[in-house]
């Protein structure tokens, strides 16, 4: 059991994560509050959080930084920690965490996240302890409205926790092409938004390149078929998302016509 003199609300954002969001919760419930905003789970999403005990609330989903201001706004504790339905903290990381927030000496933690693709924690590459503004006090800010990628706007000073969160966010291969598929339109649709233009040989061009760079300079190579993979797809993700961009673009530009 934690102890913790500063209360905190562990805050999830959930659409039919039935698969994983128990096993987020089980590590977040020494927390004073669990707050899950849900967006319309077709599945046993909210069942299994009310039976876990959390404060459940539903909420249209417009974007990733709306649904997760929303989210923080609702919290009935300053301090949130929030975590996504396909995180897990670790118990390091609980620990140093309530260490931290007690200090009383930060507004808010960056928290590193590492990446479980296909059962193996990638240690090479770009997602291996990526640090995210996850953990802070409300009072001094709040989520973007993003379409994707959304950020904390913090005022104050942040510090960073050691240990790491372990993403496991794809259940398969399908699974992960399903949410490239959102994702690559989301961030293609919010540059288009704020009237991006793109060559279409730059994304071309800059492909092999992406892999390179993830694979052998970033050491991805080392993490085996697992990394292979993830270089492959992180490479194309980039990739589709500017040619997305440019389909659109191009469409606009038809119905000015």
């Amino acid at each position: 059991m934690h102890t913790l003199q500063t209360p905190i609300s562990a805050v999830i954002i959930a659409n039919n994560a039935s698969r994983s969001i128990g096993h987020t919760i089980a590590a977040m419930l020494w927390c004073n509050e669990v707050l899950v905003v849900d967006s319309g789970s077709t599945d046993n999403t909210v069942e299994i959080c009310k039976a876990l005990g959390c404060t459940v609330m539903h909420h249209n989903f417009e974007s990733y930084g709306k649904q997760k201001h929303f989210a923080v706004s609702q919290a009935k504790n300053d301090w949130v920690w929030v975590i996504d339905a396909d995180e897990i903290a670790t118990p390091e990381i609980v620990a140093e965490a309530c260490k931290k927030i007690d200090s009383g000496e930060y507004v808010g933690y960056m928290v590193p996240i590492s990446l479980v693709f296909m059962g193996k924690l990638l240690r090479f590459g770009n997602e291996y302890k990526k640090p995210h503004l996850r953990l802070f006090n409300k009072k001094h800010g709040n989520y973007n409205e993003s379409l994707v990628h959304e950020d904390v706007l913090l005022t104050g000073k942040i510090g960073k926790l050691q240990h790491h969160v372990l993403h496991d966010s794809y259940y398969n291969i399908d699974d992960y092409f399903k949410k490239f598929n959102n994702y690559t339109t989301r961030a293609a649709e919010q540059l288009h938004a704020q009237n991006k233009n793109i060559n279409i040989l730059s994304p071309i061009i800059k492909l092999p390149f992406h892999f390179i760079i993830l694979y052998i300079f970033k050491g991805l190579i080392f993490d085996g078929i697992a990394g292979l993979l993830w270089a492959t797809f992180s490479s194309w993700y980039s990739f589709v998302k500017y040619i997305k961009l440019w389909e659109m673009n191009k469409l606009k530009s038809t119905k000015l016509q």
